[in-house]
């Protein structure tokens, strides 16, 4: 894995999966408008308003790293940033791991804020590897959570269909399962209000990618500098939640 052939291969699937993605345009299952062109190499789906907010209907149980038994509606009155993962997923760390470090080192003083990462690989990611995975960056139970919800499928389908992230995928060929992991998944970061509601998806690692810096440069830092003002604007609001 560490070998440079090895490298090479992943970083030209990764530009492959990038361009898939992106190429299937981030915005179409969050049911928001999107705020660029439609042939934009990326689209921010976090500029929507407040007539196209998602509200989530349905709870999601599972436990966290501290093998505590936690549902995603214990964060009602929060504002949530979530994100797919998998602990042994070499992208989830290259791309990932350090901006939401960032993130967290930002917001983790301010009790209404919180991280999830749900895994999508609940059989394999044990409380055990929920709990080394968040060690390794520094993530404190209290407000950063390493979720599993148990059941594969079930987790795939509360994802997709009420988070509304990208569809996961199974990877089948072994060669591109050693390179990448068993999951293709989206990479975006999603945000949910303290009133339980999906208000946007921001795609800073495909803006990260060689291709979008080509075609679409200074993209990835207006992105980071939106979301970062939105959990500002978001935790500064007053909580009116609402029991569903």
């Amino acid at each position: 894995m560490h070998s440079k052939g090895k490298l090479a291969v992943i970083y030209g699937v990764v530009a492959v999966v990038c361009a898939a993605i992106i190429g299937t345009a981030m915005w179409l299952r969050t049911g928001l408008k999107p705020a660029l062109p439609a042939n934009a190499l990326v689209v921010n789906a976090g500029k929507g308003t407040e007539d196209q907010w998602v509200p989530i209907e349905k709870d999601l149980e599972g436990t966290n790293q501290a093998g505590e038994k936690v549902k995603l509606s214990d964060l009602k009155g929060k504002v949530v940033l979530v994100a797919e993962f998998f602990a042994v997923c070499p992208h989830c760390a290259q791309r990932n791991g350090v901006e939401l470090r960032a993130l967290y080192d930002t917001f983790r003083n301010n009790p209404d804020f919180q991280i999830v990462c749900i895994s999508v690989d609940p059989t394999s990611d044990s409380p055990e590897r929920l709990k080394e995975y968040a060690g390794a960056l520094g993530a404190d139970a209290k407000n950063w959570w390493f979720f599993n919800a148990g059941d594969e499928k079930a987790t795939h389908q509360y994802l997709e269909h009420e988070l509304k992230f990208m569809g996961v995928r199974e990877r089948r060929d072994p060669v591109d399962i050693e390179s990448n992991g068993r999951f293709a998944h989206d990479l975006s970061f999603l945000l949910v209000d303290k009133n339980w509601q999906i208000v946007g998806k921001w795609p800073l690692a495909d803006a990260r990618s060689e291709e979008a810096v080509k075609r679409q440069p200074g993209l990835y830092e207006e992105l980071k500098t939106q979301l970062y003002g939105r959990i500002r604007t978001e935790l500064e609001k007053k909580n009116e939640t609402v029991e569903r």
